[in-house]
Parts: C-alpha cells; structure tokens; sequence
C-alpha cells in the first residue's frame, strides 16, 4: 500500500516575512533571515520537495511520481507529469506587493503560467485585511491612471478577514495580502507572479524590486472572473473553494471521531490546521500537509478536538 507522503519544508527569505512560522507552527527556521514562506509540497523545475519519512524517503516528489503515479495520483495519470498543486504557508508580517498572476486566456503569450490560488487564513492580527480586486466600476485603464497618480489604495477592493476565513483568488484578480496574516495558500503549481506595485518598499538587496507594469495591466484587460469573496467557516463542513483546479472543504472532527479515505478514489492532500490526526501509528500534527496517494486506503483517528483541509479534484488537471 502506498505511504502516507510528508515532505521536508523549503524555507523562502522575504523582505515581507518574519518569524512567525516558528512560533505559531514550532519550524526551525534559518537563523536571522526573514522567512515569508514554507513551500510544503511542490514540484518544479527549480524546487522538489523531498520525502521525509517511509519507503521513499530521501527521494523528491518528481521521482516519486516518475516510478509510481498509478499509486500515488491514479492509473490513468502520465509518470512524467508535474504535480498540480504548490502548497505554501505564509508568514505576512508586512504587506505584500500589489501584483497579479496571468489569465489561462493571456499566460501564454506573456511567458507565464496561470495561478488561481486559495488562502486559509490560520492567524490573523486585528484589523487584518487583504484587497482582492477593483471596484465596482474601476477598469484597467482607470486603475493605470490611479497608479501614475499614486493613488492606488482607493481603487482596490480591501476585504476585513479573520482567522477560519478563506479566499479563492482566481487569476487575473489584483491582490495584496495586508500585514499579520498567518496564511495557508494551495495553489495551481505555478511561480508566475507581476508585480504592480511595492508601497515604495525596497528588496532585502536595498534596491527596489522590479515591477512588471505592461504584463499587469494586460491581465487585468483580459476580463478575469467575477469579484472574490469571503467565505466564513461554520458548521462541521463547508466547501471552501470548488473551481476547477481543485475542491477544497474544511472538516472539523471532535475527539474520537474518524476521517477515513477510500482506496482507488483519487489522491488527496490532507491539511491539518488545528490539532492532529493519527493514522496506523504516524501523528500528522498541526500545520502538516501531507499527500494521501490514491492507492491508499487510510482511517485516522482523532485524539482531540482537529480541523482540517481537504483538497481534491486536482487530479484532473494537467501541467
């Protein structure tokens, strides 16, 4: 039977992060440096994650795939086919850059790969906040003249969030993710970022980071979707985002209860953000984010009060 895939974390310096990860998730982090991201599981060509633990250990998720996709993602998946999905945490202890990630409708012409992502925010300070999008009636042309004006914040739809609050962010969606928010972001398997605009900030290099002013606007030309919206966290379980890049639900167990998957359904990564789980001996704790292979058939067990995410239907995504 196919293992239960945990992987080592890579650590991201970030001129916005900070050392939250350390105290919030108990990670030893790289001493000194301001880390703003963990990326948990990932398959690209500049970083692997490794397995940590099991049969595979010491080998990074591509090899895993390479020798044992029909165990791990299903029959019909191709052994040389990327992983669909990054998965990261994030520590924002200040405001990210303005930026936006390309529409599948322009990426390609433009050199890059689309990203609809989706946030968990685990830890939020008061009065926390993200912008996601423009408002009502601002186009892209307006929001260039709000730009070279240096009044871009008006234009911006700020949206008020709370811990257990969860945003899908689709491409194409202007975005900034405001300062004290502790974040689990599952996202397509993509690294293309257009920066817009940086709040006059300078990079950990003293100099400003480079922005990507022509490509940004074109995305926001291409007509993404609708606004993105809040969804609020109640009740045993809610589908926090079902796109077709994935279905992602948040499950909260009470103590003795049972999470159980099936063999030969699809693969699924597991997610625990509050509490832990226990599975044939292995603990998933609290900020862990493993992968359950497809061929796996996996009971766990809940010692006490958990919650977790549940993220799935990526399968059918090709990369």
């Amino acid at each position: 039977m196919a293992p239960i895939l945990k992987f080592l974390p890579l650590y991201r310096e970030r001129v916005w992060g900070g050392r939250g990860l350390a105290e919030h998730l108990g990670r030893t982090l790289p001493a000194g440096a301001p880390i703003g991201e963990s990326w948990e599981i990932v398959d690209r060509p500049d970083a692997q994650s490794t397995v940590k633990a099991g049969p595979w250990t010491g080998q990074s998720l591509q090899q895993v795939l390479a020798a044992h996709s029909a165990e791990v993602m299903g029959p019909a998946w191709p052994a040389a086919r990327r992983f669909p999905i990054l998965v990261k945490w994030l520590d924002c202890r200040e405001r990210l850059s303005l930026q936006v990630h390309p529409p599948s409708g322009v990426a390609a012409q433009l050199g890059g790969e689309p990203k609809t992502e989706h946030w968990y925010f685990a830890r939020t300070a008061a009065a926390a906040a993200v912008f996601a999008g423009l408002q009502e009636g601002v186009t892209a042309a307006g929001f260039a003249q709000a730009l070279a004006a240096g009044k871009v914040e008006p234009v911006l739809r700020r949206l008020a969030v709370r811990a257990g609050d969860a945003l899908l962010v689709r491409s194409g969606t202007l975005h900034a993710i405001d300062a004290g928010n502790l974040i689990l972001e599952i996202q397509q398997n993509s690294d293309t970022t257009y920066r817009v605009h940086d709040w006059g900030r300078v990079g950990l290099d003293g100099q400003p980071r480079t922005l990507h002013l022509a490509e940004s606007l074109e995305c926001l030309a291409a007509a993404p979707a609708g606004p993105a919206q809040i969804v609020r966290t109640v009740g045993r379980e809610v589908t926090l985002a079902d796109c077709a890049e994935f279905r992602i639900r948040q499950v909260r167990l009470a103590a003795g209860e049972k999470l159980i998957f099936v063999a030969g359904e699809q693969p699924r990564i597991l997610s625990v953000v509050e509490g832990r789980l226990l599975a044939e001996g292995d603990v998933v704790a609290s900020g862990e984010n493993v992968l359950l292979p497809f061929a796996g058939a996996l009971e766990f067990s809940v010692p006490a009060r958990a919650t977790v995410l549940v993220t799935e239907n990526f399968h059918r995504v090709s990369c």
